[in-house]
């Protein structure tokens, strides 16, 4: 006689609960595994947050760092002491960070171009140009569903790109439309580092780096840090909106203040 081959239902989950230049954080789970990307809010508020969408931050397993900037690790330490979590970072970014982190029981290190497994997820850093000491982009990937996370970078280099190939979900950074950027309030040298290949991607950068990623597979992307004086969401979503002519994929646009939808991937594990 023969059976049906069984299948268990397994899902893959994204909420960016903060994207701007005042606070960060991503969270990533899977029915394994739980992890924050960057924590750039106080520790009152990442709680308040995850407790909006039904998170629990006692459940996390790690804390993963992209960069030193305030606006992505302020709240790494407390949260680490808080839920006894470690945290992953690379060397650089840690030495650098020391005095905002505080300290940190357990801190594990990484290494872009290195991929590391958090339970059942795979974590892939990868270097991205901006003005920290060594900033990365991250993939998370497990059972052929793949997430791709750039946001903070100047550029969109050959290695942004082969790295966030074949991404069934991609956080994208759409920070800045150059006009408002160069007609705004901002000092002269700060509109320049924020145009420069170390500041950070505008619209078109975004929609252009989007162009290329495109591909059958891609089901959400997500605009992220978008800047609140140099930017508006309906501005990002047109332009970058574009490059997903002809696409299925549903576009999101990431926001400072309120937590985005959780986007959830289902997936069958044989």
């Amino acid at each position: 006689m023969i059976t049906a081959e069984k299948h268990s239902e397994n899902s893959l989950r994204v909420c960016v609960l903060a994207s701007g230049s005042k606070g960060n954080a991503i969270w990533i789970a899977d029915d394994q595994t739980q992890i924050l990307f960057d924590a750039g809010l106080s520790g009152i508020e990442i709680q308040r947050r995850c407790q909006s969408k039904g998170l629990n931050p006692a459940q996390l397993d790690s804390i993963i760092v992209s960069h030193e900037h305030a606006d992505h690790i302020q709240s790494v330490g407390i949260l680490s002491r808080r839920f006894h979590l470690p945290v992953y970072i690379s060397k650089k970014t840690a030495k650098t960070a020391g005095h905002l982190l505080g300290k940190v029981p357990d801190i594990r290190h990484f290494n872009c171009g290195t991929a590391f497994t958090v339970n059942s997820l795979v974590v892939a850093p990868f270097t991205i140009p901006h003005d920290a000491e060594d900033p990365a982009g991250f993939t998370i990937n497990t059972n052929g569903i793949k997430i791709g996370i750039a946001t903070d970078l100047g550029i969109a280099t050959a290695m942004v790109k082969e790295r966030l190939k074949a991404c069934h979900v991609l956080v994208l950074e759409a920070n800045h439309d150059p006009e408002m950027l160069i007609k705004g309030p901002y000092p002269w040298p700060l509109k320049q580092r924020i145009q420069g290949r170390t500041g950070h991607l505008s619209n078109a950068d975004s929609r252009e780096l989007l162009s290329a990623l495109k591909h059958e597979g891609l089901q959400h992307v997500v605009l992220a840090h978008l800047s609140e004086t140099n930017n508006t969401p309906e501005k990002a979503r047109v332009e970058v909106g574009q490059a997903l002519r002809g696409s299925h994929a549903q576009l999101h646009v990431a926001s400072q203040s309120v937590c985005a939808e959780i986007i959830e991937l289902k997936y069958q594990i044989p």
